[in-house]
């Protein structure tokens, strides 16, 4: 599968927070947002 780039904005105190949690769980920051996405229902449209 081809990957994409995609830059955010976040603050530096979320960012920190972020590398903490992937480095607890011995995971990227990349897996850990992609890992969030998957989790996101989208709504069925009416």
């Amino acid at each position: 599968m081809q990957k994409d780039r995609l830059s955010v904005r976040i603050s530096k105190l979320r960012l920190e927070k972020l590398r903490r949690i992937a480095e607890q769980r011995e995971k990227t920051m990349t897996q850990l947002i992609e890992n969030w996405i998957d989790r996101l229902q989208e709504e069925k449209p009416s």
